[in-house]
């Protein structure tokens, strides 16, 4: 019996159930380790001292590996054992995640950049306003040893391992509940795992949350002699724990694939003489087309190979799967480019830590865009959609979300005052944070040491706040005698200050509420059309492209959505950078401050100027649909037509049929009489 195992000894096991519990886990298992990655976006940057742009490589790492196997997979994947195909990617993405967890032990620790000079159990600290700078060969001495080899290579290739494993899941696991769950309930399964996929994000959003509390060296170090906290631009949690913890779901995830059949039986109402009214306007295949195509049917690979070009071609060839395509192109190069450095964005403009603004996107943004999605499915179900009815309502859910988000814009917030970069103009240029209040020390400009004023006001380093003495420890350390320090109405000043920047502005805490609220409220309602523009992809094309279309479709999305948005978002948000980190042994390294206003105008406005385009699209997409259907409805109408006169036809046949059999017979008669009165 095909798919014999070792639960074979249950009485009528529930397989179709069982394959979806366990799609449901790996959905959850990969989206997790998925979100995970971007939450610790920033712990990354800071960490292995990298611009925006190469974590946005390193983020669309996930889609390179997806890219290099996807066509493939699905296509051929499709005729083969699809659980058992599904665990084995299960067991690559849990190897990649340990992978990229590999770098925190190689390297060795985390040292941040500052210039406090101080010992926990002393409280006689080395003056902040040195007479000269350190001698570049005792700089150079920290870096003795020191490999020259990235290490963020090892996160890049992680991830593509981890893509590669995850390529199986989606196109093998929607095609295998489509081909063996009953017609009218296909969309709200799917509606019920795509639920449970984007559950997985509010744990890897936690989790992330969770991690970035914790030192990145912790255990190793003396938490007492850190100087940073979590809110400062220096900090990096545990970024490594979260992988393992990710990985060790990921693998347990593979197991129940290997159990399943790789086929289940057909349920009644999907026989070939049933289908629902849009497949029958879509769908016109003869009987021994589909028959060929079964997904369980053995076929030779070079036979499988040789279709595979000619397939394609047949695919592309369909208007509406085509431009559905470069729709969702387009949407997704801006979700996934908003998604990706949202966090970020909480971070920089409204002054979060990495863990509060991780916990608010795991528990405030990604709750709603579950309930949305699986809404979507439910209406979808309720209301029994067409596929033009489908269509409309996801345009409209994405049309209205769209005038929402335009708001975002109006909720800004100021710069933080930085003495030298956002206080007294804006500039690029180092030397602007020296003035005569600090030359009598001789400073560093490169340096990111912030310490807070009494005034409110941050400055560079205590050396550039012109700070004399300080006394304390770690976090408890004050500088005093500051001479740049100068109270409001005052030209001089001599002042204190503390460890850290100043907390941030009012005007945000006011707003970021509102930012919040907003931001739920359009995350469902766009999120509530993604079921039924899902459904409008596997309704628009034929039952043996079904793998094909999903793969291909994955395929593309990822390859120009996934892989380039993450990296020209983070270029683009690299060129509003006012403050740059400096390497131990030289270069530049992860940004320190941006400039507010052009960092929100850079990112809210690369994300909706992709979705106008892709409404236009939508436009397009709307005309070729109408005229797809009024074909198939003609076509529709001259098939029952051809079939009522063919009908009519074999009537006139059987009853000529009849007729000669009757004549034959009258006649047979007439000679047997005949024959027999001559005898």
């Amino acid at each position: 019996v095909p798919g014999r195992t070792i639960l074979g000894s249950i009485k009528n096991p529930c397989w179709f159930q069982m394959f979806l519990v366990a799609l449901s886990f790996a959905y959850f298992a990969k989206a997790l380790s998925g979100s995970y990655m971007k939450s610790t976006i920033t712990q990354l940057e800071r960490r292995f001292d990298i611009p925006s742009y190469l974590t946005g490589v390193i983020d669309g790492s996930f889609e390179i590996g997806n890219l290099l196997v996807i066509a493939f997979v699905s296509y051929f994947g499709a005729k083969l054992h699809r659980p058992k195909i599904i665990a084995m990617g299960c067991v690559l993405m849990a190897v990649g995640t340990f992978i990229i967890a590999l770098p925190h032990f190689l390297i060795g620790r985390y040292k941040f950049e500052t210039s406090i000079r101080s010992s926990v159990n002393s409280t006689n600290n080395l003056s902040p306003c040195p007479a000269r700078l350190l001698s570049p060969s005792s700089q150079a001495s920290g870096c003795e040893g020191e490999s020259n080899l990235s290490m963020w290579i090892y996160v890049f290739l992680g991830n593509v391992l981890r893509g590669i494993g995850e390529t199986p899941v989606q196109p093998l696991g929607i095609s295998y509940i489509d081909d063996f769950a009953r017609e009218e309930n296909a969309a709200f399964y799917i509606g019920c795992v795509q639920t449970i996929a984007v559950i997985g994000p509010v744990f890897g959003y936690l989790l992330g949350s969770l991690c970035a509390k914790i030192y990145v060296d912790i255990g190793f170090v003396n938490m007492e002699s850190i100087t940073i906290s979590p809110g400062d631009a220096r900090w990096v949690g545990a970024w490594w724990l979260g992988y393992l913890i990710a990985g060790v779901i990921t693998l347990l995830s593979a197991i129940p694939f290997w159990f399943l059949p790789r086929s289940l039986p057909i349920p009644s109402d999907r026989g070939p003489a049933q289908c629902t009214p849009e497949r029958t306007s879509f769908i016109k295949d003869p009987p021994l087309l589909e028959h060929k195509y079964q997904a369980d049917e053995p076929a030779g690979f070079l036979e499988m190979a040789k279709d595979f070009i000619p397939t394609l071609k047949t695919l592309l060839g369909n208007p509406v799967y085509f431009i559905y395509l470069c729709v969702t192109i387009v949407q997704l190069n801006s979700l996934i480019g908003m998604v990706t450095y949202k966090p970020k964005y909480i971070e920089q403009h409204y002054g979060q830590s990495a863990s509060k603004a991780n916990f608010l996107m795991g528990t405030i943004n990604i709750p709603a865009v579950a309930l949305g999605i699986f809404t979507g499915g439910l209406l979808m179900k309720r209301l029994k959609l067409s596929i033009m009815g489908a269509a409309k309502f996801a345009f409209g859910t994405s049309l209205i979300g769209y005038f929402l988000s335009l708001f975002f814009f109006v909720m800004s917030c100021e710069n933080v005052k930085v003495a030298g970069i956002t206080v007294g103009g804006v500039s690029y240029e180092e030397r602007s944070v020296f003035s005569a209040c600090n030359s009598d020390c001789v400073c560093s400009g490169r340096d990111w040491d912030p310490v807070c004023g009494e005034n409110g006001i941050t400055y560079v380093s205590p050396c550039l706040a012109g700070c004399q003495t300080s006394t304390g420890s770690g976090k408890n350390t004050v500088f005093s005698n500051c001479s740049c320090v100068v109270a409001a109405g005052l030209s001089s000043g001599n002042l204190t200050a503390s460890v850290g920047h100043c907390p941030h502005r009012d005007d945000c805490d006011r707003v970021f509420p509102y930012f919040l609220a907003l931001s739920v409220i359009t995350s469902f309602i766009i999120s509530l059309g993604g079921t039924p523009g899902y459904m409008v992809l596997i309704r628009c094309i034929k039952p043996q492209l079904k793998s094909l279309a999903l793969g291909f479709h994955t395929l593309s999305t990822r390859t120009l959505a996934g892989i380039p948005a993450p990296i020209y978002f983070g270029a683009v948000i690299d060129t509003t950078c006012l403050k740059w980190g400096q390497k131990r042994c030289g270069g530049r390294g992860a940004c320190r401050i941006y400039n507010t206003t052009a960092y929100r105008i850079a990112y809210l406005g690369l994300t909706m100027g992709l979705r106008t385009v892709s409404f236009l699209l939508c436009i397009l997409g709307f005309v070729l649909l109408k005229q797809h259907l009024r074909r198939e409805e003609c076509s529709a109408h001259q098939v029952a037509n051809g079939g009522a006169e063919l009908e009519a036809l074999r009537k006139e046949e059987v009853l000529a049929s009849n007729s000669d059999q009757s004549l034959q017979t009258s006649t047979t008669d007439y000679n047997n009489t005949e024959r027999e009165t001559r005898l």
